[in-house]
């Protein structure tokens, strides 16, 4: 597609490459969603000024905040007990990006290190390690499996949500060590892992454009049977263009 003139945001982050050079990391998956979404990707990062990602915000309908390092202890007042790569640069961007999106009321789609982040940005808290700090068997840092079926995710009480999950449960893999511990004020849990963690939310206040996020990485398995993650991203983009008054049909 060729989005239609309408412009998604998407946030990467900055690593070094094999000869310490620092480079903007993005999986192609995201682009991938983002033709499926019928729009034209925004790449956001901390190694462009800040005045130039104003300017090219400007320009979104949408935004994307994608998967990567652990959001930094001291963005929810604790200290470091298990967080491990840290991007305080990244943090800040995608925090402004947040409150910007919420203020103009543009939909978020947030993924991975996006839910924990979108719910730090709205009050929440973190597991900084799941394993350390909650256990209950299951491994969700399966990063060596990231394709993987890892386990099922169950639903109830979807709005923004519906008709994206189909029928009460699905598989999904798992590449996160991170989680949400305490729900932000106006998140809605509608999706949750076997042992209980929350694996999806709406956000329900008064004003906000079409807010969620998910835990897993459906850019990584667009084309899962249940086909959940297609219809997730093609959501995305029927709410952009809504956003911005266009036909979601064109």
């Amino acid at each position: 597609m060729d989005g239609n003139g309408i412009f998604m945001a998407m946030t990467a982050p900055v690593r070094e490459d094999g000869i310490g050079m620092p480079g903007i990391v993005l999986e192609r998956g995201y682009l991938h969603a983002a033709r499926i979404a019928g729009a034209l990707p925004l790449i956001l990062s901390p190694a462009a000024a800040a005045e130039t990602r104003d300017r090219l915000f400007e320009h979104a309908g949408g935004l994307m905040l994608t998967g990567g390092e652990d959001v930094d202890p001291a963005t929810y007042g604790e200290k470091q007990d298990g967080a491990r790569r840290t991007s305080p640069e990244r943090d800040a961007m995608e925090l402004q990006l947040v409150r910007g999106a919420l203020e103009r009321g543009m939909p978020i789609l947030a993924i991975c290190r996006g839910i924990q982040l979108l719910n730090v940005a709205l009050g929440g808290t973190l597991y900084q390690d799941l394993r350390t700090h909650r256990g209950r068997g299951i491994d969700h840092d399966r990063y060596r499996d990231f394709d993987a079926s890892i386990h099922p995710v169950r639903t109830d009480g979807t709005q923004h949500l519906k008709g994206v999950f189909n029928g009460s449960g699905f598989l999904q893999n798992s590449a996160h060590h991170q989680g949400i511990k305490d729900l932000a004020p106006g998140l809605m849990a509608v999706g949750w892992a076997p042992d209980g963690l929350v694996e999806a939310v709406e956000l329900r206040r008064p004003g906000a454009g079409w807010t969620v996020g998910v835990q897993w990485h459906p850019e990584r398995r667009i084309d899962d049977e249940s086909g959940t993650n297609r219809r997730l991203f093609a959501r995305f983009g029927e709410e952009i263009r809504k956003a911005a008054g266009r036909d979601t049909n064109s």
